[in-house]
Parts: C-alpha cells; structure tokens; sequence
C-alpha cells in the first residue's frame, strides 16, 4: 500500500508508524486508519521488528481523533461508522510486538484511544490527554471506556468521558494513563531508551506475555462491537449531527433540543 498520510519507518529492530497530518493536529479519516491498519500488520508480522513505536507529526499534537472536517462531517471509509476503528484497535493488540506511544502534544479523543491501547506510552511533560465525543456528539465504546475504567479506575474513566476534561502529562501519569514524563527534549532519547531495552528480551517471551495480557480484557472487544453497531446508528440522529455541525461552526452545541 502507498500511504499518503502516514509513514512507516523501519530502522534496527524498530518500526516508527507516524500519523503526517500536522495540518488537522494528526487527525485521522477513513484512509488514515486503512493505512494504519496496513504499517500495523507489515511491522507487527516482520521478525526483524521488535518493537513499535506509534507518533504524530510535529510537536503540536500525537492525535485528535477522528477529522471531523473530512466530507463535511460524515467520516469514509469502511467500518461500522464510517472507517475501520474497531479493526484498527483490534490490530494493535493483535500483533505480537510491544506498542510504544510517544506522545508530545495532544492526545484527544480518538488520539487518547489510541494511546491508551498501546503496551506503552512515554509522554512529554508539553503531552495534553483528554476525550472530546460527548461534546461534539460521539463515544468510543468499549476499549475506550471499558478498558480505560481498567486502567485509570472506574470513577476517574466516567469523570474523562462525562465532564472532557483536559489533563496535564503529569496527571496521566498519576491516574495510570501513562508509563513515565520527560522534559519535551529528552522524548526521542527516552523512547530509544525503553526501544533498546525491549529489544534486549526474548521476543517470543514477550510475545506470549502480551497475549496473555490481553486475554484477560478479551471480553471488551465483545462489548466494544456491540457499542460500535449501536454507535453507527446514533451518528444518524440530529443529536450528534448537531455536535459535528457545531463544531464545524465553531458555536457550542444544544444536544438537548435534538435529543
């Protein structure tokens, strides 16, 4: 596959998957999560990668989420809302490498997601994570709600999704949601660091290690697929056209007069 908004780079047991579109903060549209689908399988499935590293371009932000500008709103792509989310969560545990996310902006909504799915995240103190769905009409099910009560405690998950709030990299890391904090200038060397020492270990111990791991939360993906079929029909109501709409317009909201 030929990625226009991603790239995928591969160097010394390393494969450095990077979101490229620093223009919408790394946001991401139905191709940006066929072709993450796509670098996952091709570094997870090569025996000369021991470990992934996930990014976004520039310093600004590792993720925002979906694009909400892309088509007016309304997402492309396969999947059941629109693009392939749920089979690009699934391909990251899938594969049996450990999966590094180095965050050194924001990393919201859906970009939070992925941060929290991946082994790993190594965050810059300049790092900012949050969730955004409930304020412009969307939810991510499953791994991004019942997984993530796993994480950082059930009573933190429903404060991140109900009030979307925005939280420091130090408060990620207090409440879970991140492995360690380093001054802005010190990422790239931390992530080397953590890189270096994976690759250091057995891979098929490591392997074995993961899969077990995430044997033990396999039951969300169920929960996720069902949140997923009903999400598809919820984007179909005025009430989250109105949150997409209001964002488009920059105004706040009335989901309450489209409910």
């Amino acid at each position: 596959m030929t990625y226009e908004d991603i790239r995928l780079e591969k160097r010394d047991g390393v494969a450095r998957i990077t979101i490229d579109r620093p223009k919408v903060m790394n946001a991401f549209r139905g191709q940006t999560t066929e072709e993450l689908i796509d670098a996952f399988n091709d570094a997870g499935w090569d025996k000369d990668i021991g470990v992934i590293v996930l990014t976004g371009a520039g310093d600004r932000a590792f993720c925002t989420g979906g694009d909400q500008s892309a088509h007016n709103g309304q997402y492309d792509g396969r999947g059941t809302v629109g693009m392939p989310v749920e089979q690009l969560h699934g391909v990251m545990r899938e594969v049996p490498k450990p999966v590094i996310a180095r965050v050194q902006g924001y990393a919201i909504g859906g970009g939070n997601v992925l941060a929290t799915l991946c082994d790993l995240t190594i965050a810059s103190d300049k790092a900012i994570f949050g969730q955004v769905g409930p304020k412009v009409g969307s939810v991510d099910p499953g791994w991004g709600t019942a997984y993530l009560a796993g994480i950082v405690g059930e009573k933190k998950a429903r404060e991140i999704w109900y009030l979307c709030r925005r939280y420091t990299a130090q408060q990620a890391y207090d409440m879970g949601l991140c492995n360690v904090v380093v001054p802005h200038d010190q990422l790239d060397a931390e992530v080397e660091k953590w890189c270096a020492e994976i690759l250091e270990k057995s891979p098929t111990a490591i392997a074995i290690a993961k899969a077990s791991f995430n044997a033990a939360t396999e039951n969300v993906r169920g929960i996720g697929s069902l949140g997923f079929q009903a999400l598809s029909l919820y984007y179909q109501t005025e009430e989250s056209k109105e949150g997409v709409k209001a964002f488009l317009e920059r105004r706040k909201p009335n989901f309450r007069k489209k409910r």
